[in-house]
């Protein structure tokens, strides 16, 4: 037998337990709702009257559903031709460019050759050859060698195995681009590009969106990067940072990068700068003398400062 609680003591018995919701679930699986309807039901069936009631009601809901879903198929399968008829003129009107500005490119170094002998022919010789070493150099002149082609590719897209979706791949960043033309530089080049896009002292590599641009021109995977210089180039450029970067890319991310000596390449001369200069101030500044100097548009230097937007590795 229990011993009666003493005065002032619980009885253990009387145990309070404080709400648990795993409790109460396990205590009570079933909805109060479909307890309630249960009953109804236990009690008797519907009424003839509700089930008459019920059901053109029910159809009446399921025609407005299927009249709206059919309205808006048509409203979309009616659309269709317009987009499809404005992607196709876009896509015409892009080629239409692309085919324009390519031409233009053509006539613009045509007239450049043109320009360049009837120079020669009036400067002379020896200023003639001064000035096409000077051109270059800056890179407003053609230039043929043996050099080093380094060509970088984006990973190959696969699908994934569990939902048959393009995986996201691995692409090149403009900071790659930037960390190669800045280490065959290193490493002695005189001249470098950029699939066809000449570096000179005012080119930027950087990205917008999706697309990496070399002087504010788009390129895209694959990527070579040509160089022309000495011999001693592609061992310089193999034992320097960015080669071992990218290599390690290469391997870890699934990229394209490779290097190789080419003989006789051509690269092409950049378009001419469009340069700004400062004139004198009519009144005399503040300090006391006029300003004077001159300035490019675009920022200096093959892309070392980082991009507003991109990425690193």
């Amino acid at each position: 037998m229990t011993a009666p609680p003493r005065d002032g003591e619980r009885d253990p018995s009387a145990r309070v337990y404080a709400p648990d919701f795993l409790t109460e679930l396990f205590r009570n699986p079933l909805d109060p709702g479909y307890g309630d309807a249960a009953a109804r039901r236990a009690t008797g069936p519907v009424s003839r009257v509700r089930q008459v009631l019920g059901r053109p009601v029910s159809l009446a809901v399921l025609a407005v559903i299927g009249f709206l879903f059919a309205v808006a198929y048509q409203e979309t399968m009616a659309a269709e031709p317009s987009r499809a008829t404005a992607r196709a003129g876009l896509i015409a009107e892009i080629k239409q460019r692309e085919a324009e500005t390519d031409r233009l490119t053509s006539r613009a170094e045509q007239l450049r050759e043109e320009v360049g002998r009837q120079r020669d022919a009036a400067l002379g010789g020896s200023q003639a050859s001064r000035l096409r070493d000077l051109e270059a150099g800056t890179g407003l002149g053609r230039v043929r060698g043996d050099g080093v082609v380094v060509r970088l590719a984006d990973a190959p897209r696969d699908k994934d195995a569990v939902t048959g979706e393009d995986r996201a791949e691995s692409q090149v960043l403009y900071s790659d681009l930037q960390k190669v033309a800045n280490d065959l530089w290193a490493a002695g080049a005189e001249a470098v590009s950029i699939n066809g896009q000449r570096l000179t002292a005012t080119t930027t590599i950087r990205q917008a969106g999706e697309a990496i641009l070399v002087d504010y021109r788009p390129v895209t995977s694959p990527y070579e990067v040509q160089a022309i210089g000495p011999g001693s180039m592609r061992d310089k450029f193999d034992d320097g940072r960015a080669a071992a970067l990218m290599r390690e890319v290469a391997r870890t991310e699934g990229l394209s990068f490779g290097v190789k000596e080419v003989d006789d390449l051509t690269l092409p001369a950049a378009p001419e700068p469009r340069l700004r200069y400062a004139e004198p101030s009519v009144s005399p500044s503040p300090s006391g003398s006029p300003v004077v100097g001159s300035s490019s548009p675009g920022p200096s230097g093959s892309g070392v400062s980082p991009s507003p937007s991109g990425g690193g590795r």
